[in-house]
């Protein structure tokens, strides 16, 4: 939902963002409001976090979930988005409420986001020298889709599902299906 302000700075919508009740992303000068995660959205999130906060310890990685921004700076335009999930890996990637240099970015499949995180996200979080993967997770059923980038920096795509994991090279780190989606199938 497009908010019925005018276009703002950057500036103005971070300054606007830390004392709202609503969490907004910012696409060239828009905000839009951020609705609500179902239960399984939810517990898809945690259960990543559950597992990927104690594998990053005393490595220089970070992982946050869905409050943290993050920054995409294209040529014409700054974009702030709220991913589900992000690591960073990059120690000078330390702005307080965005970080510019994700390594790994996650999106939790909604009906009302999937066509946007798909498409707009894909294209634009792939922008981000830094990011390595994107994965797309669908909480509707075992589905995984992993955007990879290679050595040449090309980014491949490929499709998991229930008897297959999820190696996340990024942070050197393999999944089951059913540590993802613990307790929701």
């Amino acid at each position: 939902m497009q908010s019925p302000l005018g276009l703002l700075t950057v500036d103005d919508y971070l300054k606007f963002e830390q004392d709202s009740e609503v969490r907004h992303e910012y696409v060239a000068g828009h905000i839009y409001a951020m609705a609500g995660a179902s239960e399984e959205h939810n517990l898809i999130v945690i259960n990543l976090v559950s597992i990927l906060r104690p594998h990053l310890r005393e490595s220089s990685c970070r992982a946050f979930v869905s409050d943290m921004k993050v920054k995409v700076k294209l040529p014409s335009t700054e974009i702030f988005y709220y991913p589900d999930l992000l690591v960073t890996c990059d120690r000078t990637d330390n702005e307080r409420y965005f970080k510019s240099n994700p390594s790994l970015i996650v999106e939790v499949l909604s009906d009302s986001t999937e066509t946007t995180d798909r498409r707009e996200k894909r294209l634009n979080y792939q922008t981000l020298s830094s990011l390595q993967e994107y994965i797309l997770i669908s909480q509707n059923a075992i589905e995984v889709e992993v955007y990879r980038k290679d050595q040449q920096g090309n980014w491949t795509v490929e499709s998991l599902g229930k008897g297959d994991n999820l190696q996340l090279n990024s942070v050197g780190l393999n999944l089951t299906m059913a540590a993802i989606y613990e307790d929701i199938f």
